[in-house]
């Protein structure tokens, strides 16, 4: 269904442009919800609101509440936490939505509004769409809505990781911790040092302007540089939002969430744990994903890129794992939200469990070369209006069969568009990256 505003992952824009800006989001806000509300029928509206540590954080803040109370909503304000708090904090306090103000990874400058529903799940498309059909419509005065400070989302979300392991599990540990700067700079210290671990700290310094400003899950160099200088047994590394996680192994190595994916669902296969052998992942994902889960009985099921469309394929799968190759994993039997403290703690099960270096668990996965490229386009034409490109996938489903792929797709939230090429030698990865490139800048606009 076509949205305007909304892409993969909520509204998102530069702080202060036409849309992600305090008038235009307390109008968003407001469409929300009236349209959950006539949803819901009568009775009590709650939200939650959540937010990282950007500066703009604060402003967008007070007008999600405004717009929401404006359409007769109660609402909470959790503050500075995870985006997975938030999905947990509305099951468990009883909330009908949840709203986060974040822009993951993106640098300071950005921000944006996502959506939660009472379930802890985001929204799907058509209610997205729904609330867009809502921005220009005024709706009937009402009651007015009270907004008040919420202080136990963090601490809730704390004791909620804390049962995941055994009291002292990661006594004797050494971990490298990236927080990004961002949401996550006192939830999963706090979790991992109550396990016992003893953290070397990177990206704990919020100041509204850094989040995500060389750390974090994008920029694993000063992770892996600092495990290798101090031995540590692994490193994690948040975005700003704390809903992906990137590993980094004992040998200054980074993983990539295929890899992480593969031995966390074998494993849980061999344990009886992963329900019809089924692991979910979207189309960026390795074929040797595929490969691996299928030697040992298992199966895949792909998606759209977006951790949203992983969610709504794991619920209508009964699966127990998903996620995707950028780092987001979900665990719908634990939590509907992607969430980068439950993966690591799933990650570090595997470990204890098993008593192997991350080194050694990646072997799990023998990936088919592949290539990843993305351009910056001025515009993005809808791609059936692009003939060469249009005959360039025909020709490369003909070539490379079930042994390799090409993929073309814009960006949901920046104005770029993203290639894939899979094959069997990297010789013929190279060939098809160079023609998708050409044909592309042939029929678009890169800048």
């Amino acid at each position: 269904m076509k949205r305007l505003y909304f892409g993969t992952d909520g509204v998102r824009g530069r702080f202060g442009d036409a849309v992600m800006n305090p008038d235009f989001v307390r109008r968003l806000a407001n469409a929300a919800g009236r349209h959950m509300a006539a949803k819901l029928g009568a009775g009590a509206k709650r939200a939650l609101i959540g937010r990282d540590t950007r500066a703009s954080g604060p402003a967008l803040e007070s007008a999600v509440a405004e717009g929401l109370a404006a359409a007769g909503w109660d609402v909470g304000l959790l503050g500075v936490v995870p985006t997975p708090a938030v999905s947990l904090a509305v099951r468990e306090l009883g909330a009908h939505l949840g709203v986060v103000i974040t822009a993951s990874h993106n640098p300071a400058d950005d921000n944006g509004v996502k959506f939660f529903a009472a379930n802890g799940f985001k929204l799907p498309d058509a209610e997205e769409a729904a609330i867009e059909a809502l921005l220009d419509l005024a709706g009937a005065a009402g009651a007015r809505g009270a907004i008040a400070a919420v202080g136990e989302g963090k601490a809730r979300y704390v004791a909620a990781a804390l049962r995941l392991l055994p009291a002292g599990a990661l006594r004797g540990w050494k971990i490298v911790l990236d927080t990004a700067n961002g949401a996550t700079c006192e939830t999963t210290p706090e979790v991992l040092s109550a396990l016992g671990a003893e953290l070397e700290l990177i990206g704990n310094a919020p100041d509204g302007r850094n989040i995500n400003a060389g750390v974090g899950s994008e920029h694993p160099g000063p992770l892996a540089a600092r495990v290798l200088a101090s031995a540590a047994r692994l490193g994690l590394a948040h975005d700003g939002d704390g809903d992906r996680v990137v590993f980094c192994d004992e040998t200054g190595s980074p993983l990539d969430g295929d890899e992480v994916l593969t031995f966390l669902a074998l494993g849980m296969l061999r344990r009886g744990e992963l329900p019809g052998g089924t692991l979910v992942v979207t189309v960026q994902s390795n074929l040797g994903v595929d490969a691996a889960l299928a030697a040992q009985g298992g199966r895949v099921v792909r998606t759209n890129v977006g951790d949203r469309y992983v969610s709504e394929a794991l619920q209508r799968e009964g699966a127990a794992l998903g996620g995707e190759s950028s780092g987001h994993f979900i665990f719908p039997l634990v939590s509907p939200a992607g969430d980068g403290l439950l993966a690591a703690l799933a990650v570090l099960r595997v470990m204890l469990d098993t008593g192997k270096p991350l080194s050694e668990l990646r072997r799990g996965l023998r990936k088919f070369p592949q290539a990843t490229r993305n351009l910056k386009l001025a515009a993005k034409p809808p791609l059936e209006s692009l003939p060469g490109v249009q005959g360039l996938l025909r020709d490369a489903e003909a070539a490379l069969g079930c042994v390799g792929r090409v993929m073309i797709r814009y960006s949901g939230t920046e104005p770029k568009i993203r290639i894939l090429v899979e094959a069997q030698t990297e010789a013929a990865v190279a060939e098809w990256m160079q023609r998708c490139e050409a044909a592309l800048r042939a029929e678009l606009q890169v800048v």
